[in-house]
């Protein structure tokens, strides 16, 4: 019987911990701030940013709301962000994706202070995982790392492979490995024969974004499996992950769930990233 990997519980406890370090900053005199944008009112978006606010909430990190309606400028929304970089009571920006078309998500981003990067995708601060040197990364990659070790799960010297290569997701994830001293394939819609990297790997990590791709086909007998996909099936409350869950648990060793994985920590990491900025700054 695999393990069953809670995201939940271990979310909690970082969550707690950031609280605790949260409340010792305040004692010192320093308020932790984050400053969220988001354009338009797009449904997930909303429930997206709520979360992300009922976070603030919980761990004392005081939440500064901007709401711009969806037909804003991109000159709108980079004023916004560039009023928020000069703010000294501002710790961490994040601006909410996607964004209307009318403006240009790779311009915006670039426009955030590296500084105050909570969400780990300026390009300064990918460039900075790339090479090993302190930065920001991105919040669910962090968070399957965190998972991992949390876990008692062994990185160093593991075959670890990645199914998908997104800049949110699979790219970095696989620096973060290869920082942990693991060796890493990424593999993605042009790998030939998919199934024969995949059983390679002690850990895989899949970050397609295709429901109940990975069976237990492509899975190692005993490898950890970190699912990062979430998907909702049209009139039901029900969420799948990339991974078949029934099929893959009985082959692995450990699994992360979905819901309840990896999601959870998304969240906890950027209250984390939020600190972690108020106390370099």
């Amino acid at each position: 019987m695999a393990m069953v990997i809670d995201g939940k519980r271990i979310s909690e406890q970082i969550k707690e911990e950031v609280r605790q370090e949260v409340a010792r900053l305040k004692q010192s005199g320093r308020q932790v701030s984050l400053a969220v944008i988001q354009v338009g009112d797009d449904p997930a978006s909303t429930v997206y940013v709520g979360n992300k606010k009922k976070a603030c909430e919980y761990v004392g990190i005081r939440s500064l709301s901007y709401e711009l309606p969806g037909d804003a400028s991109e000159e709108e929304l980079l004023r916004l962000v560039e009023e928020l970089n000069g703010r000294s009571d501002v710790d961490g920006i994040l601006v909410q994706l996607p964004l209307p078309g009318q403006i240009s998500e790779e311009r915006v981003l670039k426009a955030i202070s590296p500084e105050k990067d909570v969400d780990g995708f300026h390009a300064l601060n990918m460039g900075a995982l790339c090479v090993g040197k302190p930065g920001f990364v991105p919040c669910t990659p962090l968070g399957i790392l965190e998972l991992l070790k949390r876990s008692g799960i062994e990185v160093s010297g593991k075959e670890c492979v990645v199914v998908g290569r997104s800049n949110i997701v699979g790219k970095p994830v696989a620096m973060l490995l290869l920082r942990e001293d693991a060796t890493v394939t990424i593999c993605h819609s042009r790998t030939r024969d998919l199934a024969t990297v995949t059983k390679r790997a002690d850990i895989l990590i899949v970050a397609v974004g295709k429901p109940k791709m990975i069976t237990a086909d492509y899975v190692k007998e005993g490898a950890v499996v970190i699912d990062v996909g979430i998907h909702r099936v049209p009139g039901s409350r029900k969420l799948f992950g990339d991974v078949d869950f029934e099929s893959v648990e009985p082959v692995c060793s450990a699994i992360t769930p979905v819901p309840g994985g990896v999601g959870p920590m998304t969240i906890a990491m950027l209250m984390s990233n939020c600190v972690e900025s108020a106390k370099r700054r």
